[in-house]
Order: structure tokens, then C-alpha cells, then sequence
């Protein structure tokens, strides 16, 4: 179910997990209980292969929306990588394009500001989820509450309300029923200054 902690930080872990559907936030909280949201995960990522070396997180695993989840052993991907040599450098080329996708985070919270910001994580949500045949035309489905964007952000819950409101009003997205659409794609990734080269959507594995 949504809000439900699939791991937390610096438990021992001998299973990694692969998000099959809905959405999952690595999530780390202060301890007044603020939540900070770390990076997104969609359908098709692994949430967590960098425990598969790490045995634990320096952070929290949580269920962003009611999510499908499969469990996979660590001695499992043994006997996978094992018997199929390519894997690891495909599991490897993920954990290197989840870092990618965080230091983006990172400039974005540091550089843009709240338009950008948002058009920024939409434009970003539409090319993965596109990858995961979760894009229908120009929408997809977007089940966070702008609590939660507010926590992937950094901006108040007022502020992502107001930033959300002066984007439809411009004509670039519509946001009903948990599900959002991009109206102008072109002038939305101009607002945001969106490159997607940090997804590396064509880099294939040798």
C-alpha cells in the first residue's frame, strides 16, 4: 500500500528489489520528521541493486503510491550473473544511471527555480515511464500528492500548489484525477531547460 516502508535505512539486506508497477521513493527523514524524496523509481527499475554489494541503505525504501514489488534473492543474482555474463554490466550500467539521475536532482534543487523545477521532474517522468510503456499520448498517470512533490522539490506544499496552478495557466500541463498531461511539450522541456541525456535512453550494452 502507499506510505508502507519496504526497507529501512541500515537494516541487513540479502534481497534487492525490482519495482513491477506504481511507484517507489528512496526517502530519507530528519529527525523532526520532515522527508526528504531522494530519486523516483517506476515500473522496470531495480530500487535498490546497489544492496546486492552494500548489504544495507543509508537511506529508506517507500511505497509512493500502492505498488507492485518482486523480491529478488542476492544469491539469486549469483547464479544469474553466473550463468549469463551480460547482466552485470546491464545491472551495473542501471546503478550508474540512477546516480545520473540524482546528481540532476541535485542541480535542479540547487539551480532551477519552482517552474523549472516541476517541469523539470515531469519532463523527466514522461521519458522513463515512456520506457515502460506507461505513457498514454501526452499523459501518463501521476498518483503523488503535492505533498510528496513537494518532499522530491524541496518546496512547501503552498508553493508547489501556486507553481502548478501558474503552469496550467500557461498552457503547459493539465493535472486531473492523478493524471497529468503534457499540453505543449516543446515550451514545457524549454521552461525546464530539459535534456534527457542524463537518462542515457540510447547507450546499449555492449
Amino acid at each position: 500500500p502507499a506510505h508502507a516502508t519496504l526497507v529501512r535505512r541500515a537494516e541487513p539486506l540479502r534481497q534487492s528489489i525490482l519495482c513491477l508497477d506504481g511507484w517507489l521513493g528512496r526517502t530519507k527523514d530528519t529527525p523532526t520528521g520532515e522527508r526528504q524524496v531522494l530519486e523516483l523509481h517506476v515500473a522496470g527499475d531495480f530500487a535498490d541493486l546497489h544492496a546486492y554489494t552494500l548489504k544495507s541503505l543509508d537511506h529508506n525504501l517507500v511505497a509512493m503510491a500502492p505498488t507492485k514489488v518482486g523480491f529478488v534473492p542476492h544469491e539469486r543474482l549469483d547464479k544469474l550473473f553466473a550463468r549469463h555474463p551480460r547482466l552485470p554490466k546491464a545491472y551495473w550500467q542501471m546503478t550508474n544511471i540512477d546516480a545520473a539521475i540524482q546528481r540532476e536532482w541535485t542541480f535542479s534543487m540547487g539551480r532551477r527555480d519552482a517552474a523549472a523545477l516541476l517541469a523539470h521532474l515531469f519532463c523527466e517522468l514522461f521519458e522513463r515511464l515512456r520506457t515502460a510503456d506507461r505513457v498514454y499520448g501526452d499523459s501518463y498517470d501521476l498518483p503523488l500528492t503535492q505533498a510528496q512533490l513537494s518532499e522530491c522539490v524541496g518546496l512547501t506544499p503552498v508553493h508547489i500548489n501556486r507553481t502548478l496552478q501558474a503552469l496550467r495557466a500557461d498552457g503547459l500541463i493539465s493535472l486531473e484525477n492523478k493524471r497529468l498531461t503534457i499540453l505543449d511539450q516543446a515550451r514545457l522541456r524549454a521552461v525546464a531547460d530539459f535534456d534527457p541525456a542524463h537518462l542515457y535512453m540510447r547507450k546499449l550494452i555492449a
